[in-house]
């Protein structure tokens, strides 16, 4: 029994971490006692080592030294400062009474809204919660599906997972090695397609289900011209100008940086550097009008145009001082996070909504989410400490890489644990637990850690989702009514929304994410086409051969003796020719 435990202590191990947490301790605590108890039993058999516990007070500083985590308080701090100074509120009643008069318009607005609060606040409970406040009256009011209602509400929310300033992928980057811009950078094109896919999906429903998704009666459309005209062609318009601006900065920037660098030569400059600096200089012009329009009193924009710009503009801005810093490699992410705090900070000030009471809040939740992150970091640097002593690492590439398949067998069997692990822990306890495991694999079987990070990055987002454990689902259920009201402008009465009716509209969306993991998987430069590979200078090996000694009447290629020259003459003289030239010779 004893020599069984000491050639398995890693599945044991491994298995005894699912017992705790099936005993449902903290995750935190389970992965701290399961690496201690086992490390104690490593040492008792004579596995390990007693000097291997020393490692640990070194580990835990260097967690406390790892300057990306601290991005992680930074973007929280912003998102729960801009979800608190009313900004996801005036987003999304602009956008309802934009798309409004559309058939699902309600649905497209929670979705493309969802989109820019995911940019902006990478924190999922903020967006969810905010949007259900918000928006999810709105849609029963006028007789939106329940459980599509819900089903949006829950999918929008959890797009700040995957599209950048996410969190999640702050930690992937961390625990696979690599940089945070990239992960990105990968990830930035398949947050946007999953947001694409989800208005697809709206908008096949408004084609084939319209009771569904009705629009707007003209009643409820309150962003009106004096003579009743939706003022929609103005904004058209000033979009027209401000896309024109862009492309054509798009097509003319590696020209008007060689200019600004005095250059004769036109080099390329990076996409997404392009990008970028074009959608700035498109947004800042629409600004620029609309605030010349507003001053000047000259009415050439509607109050449409006006409202959109005004309450769009602002936190484009910000995420172009977040993200666009950090593409443009101005900023690292933790410096990107610190100012986008600080300029989170500035919009509810200039808002008038920040308070002391708002600060308080959010620098409370600030805390007791960094707090839990770091806790569970510790935790999981007592697991992987011990389970590396037991060759547990081994044990996982021996079980993994006997997979059939190569790199397509174990992504298909990695996505389908990570996905069903996901009905059990949400995304920062696959990202301590199960990544650390399986990244070492992905990484000798060829596969790019960039693009393997933001697969599973998609694949976590399910966890969001999983009926009946979904964390969005729970935060949408927190503010969904669960009683029958009267609704203040229609005084109807008002049905409530069941926990079924919110778990059936999140099905729909975890398939759309599941389809777009197949995607990545199909179509890896999704992921990798911008995303530079870079070499690691500590892996590279040069070896160089021994080489032969020739005389010099032996090496065919030694220039002839001269006549009467001793031998080794000449390589007397080569000797002091490199002498002089690396100024050896004293």
């Amino acid at each position: 029994m004893i020599q069984f435990i000491t050639q398995n202590l890693a599945p044991i191990m491994f298995l005894g971490l699912i017992v705790f947490m099936l005993f449902g301790f903290p995750v935190a605590f389970s992965l701290g006692a399961c690496g201690l108890f086992f490390g104690i039993v490593g040492i008792e058999l004579g596995v390990l080592p007693e000097s291997l516990m020393q490692a640990l007070p070194l580990r835990i500083f260097g967690i406390m030294q790892n300057d990306t985590l601290l991005a992680i308080p930074f973007f929280t701090l912003m998102g729960l400062i801009l979800e608190r100074s009313g900004m996801a509120e005036d987003l999304l009643d602009t956008i309802g009474q934009l798309f409004g008069p559309v058939r699902g318009g309600l649905a497209l607005a929670v979705i493309f809204v969802g989109a820019l609060l995911a940019a902006t606040t990478g924190v999922v409970a903020a967006s969810v919660i905010s949007m259900g406040l918000i928006s999810l009256p709105i849609m029963l009011r006028y007789g939106y599906d329940r459980r599509l209602a819900s089903g949006v509400i829950a999918a929008s929310g959890t797009l700040a997972q995957i599209i950048p300033p996410s969190l999640v992928l702050i930690v992937l980057a961390d625990q696979l090695g690599r940089s945070v811009g990239d992960m990105y950078k990968g990830a930035f094109i398949p947050g946007f397609m999953l947001t694409g896919m989800y208005a697809g999906y709206v908008i096949l429903l408004a084609i084939f289900k319209p009771t569904w998704v009705p629009a707007l009666p003209p009643e409820a459309r309150s962003i009106r011209e004096d003579n009743g005209k939706s003022g929609i062609p103005s904004l058209l318009v000033l979009t027209a100008i401000s896309a024109g601006l862009a492309i054509w900065m798009g097509e003319n920037y590696a020209r008007i940086v060689a200019w600004s660098k005095g250059a004769t030569e036109i080099t390329p400059v990076a996409t997404d550097e392009t990008i970028v600096v074009s959608l700035c200089a498109g947004v800042m012009l629409a600004f620029v009008i609309a605030v010349v329009n507003k001053v000047s009193g000259l009415k050439l924009l509607s109050k449409m145009a006006e409202r959109v710009t005004f309450v769009l503009i602002p936190p484009l801005l910000l995420i172009f001082l977040v993200l666009g810093t950090i593409f443009l490699g101005i900023a690292t992410p933790t410096e990107g996070g610190a100012m986008g705090a600080l300029g989170a900070t500035i919009m509810a000030a200039a808002r008038g909504r920040l308070s002391f009471s708002l600060l308080k809040q959010a620098l409370n939740t600030t805390t007791k989410l960094a707090c839990f992150v770091v806790f569970i970091l510790i935790g999981s640097t007592f697991f992987s400490l011990v389970f590396q002593g037991v060759d547990g690492p081994r044990w996982v590439e021996h079980l993994l890489t006997s997979l059939p398949g190569g790199q397509l067998g174990f992504l298909i069997v990695v996505n389908i644990l990570v996905f069903f692990l996901a009905f059990f822990l949400d995304f920062f306890e696959l990202s301590f637990i199960v990544v650390p495991l399986i990244g070492p694999v992905a990484e000798k079987l060829g596969v790019d850690l960039i693009w393997f990070g933001v697969l599973l990055g998609v694949n976590m987002q399910t966890s969001f989702m999983h009926p009946p454990f979904g964390f969005a689902l729970f935060y949408l259920r927190s503010v969904a009514p669960e009683k029958e009201y009267i609704d203040k402008i229609t005084r109807k009465a008002i049905a409530p929304v069941t926990t079924m009716q919110i778990y059936w509209g999140a099905v729909p969306f975890v398939l759309i994410q599941i389809v777009m993991v197949g995607m990545i998987i199909a179509f890896p430069k999704i992921v990798s086409r911008d995303v530079e590979q870079k070499i690691d200078l500590d892996k590279v090996k040069i070896e160089m051969p021994d080489a032969p000694s020739y005389g010099p009447a032996q090496d065919p290629l030694a220039p002839p003796a001269a006549p009467g020259s001793a031998p080794g003459a000449g390589d007397d003289d080569e000797q002091k020719k490199m002498d002089e030239l690396f100024g050896t010779k004293k």
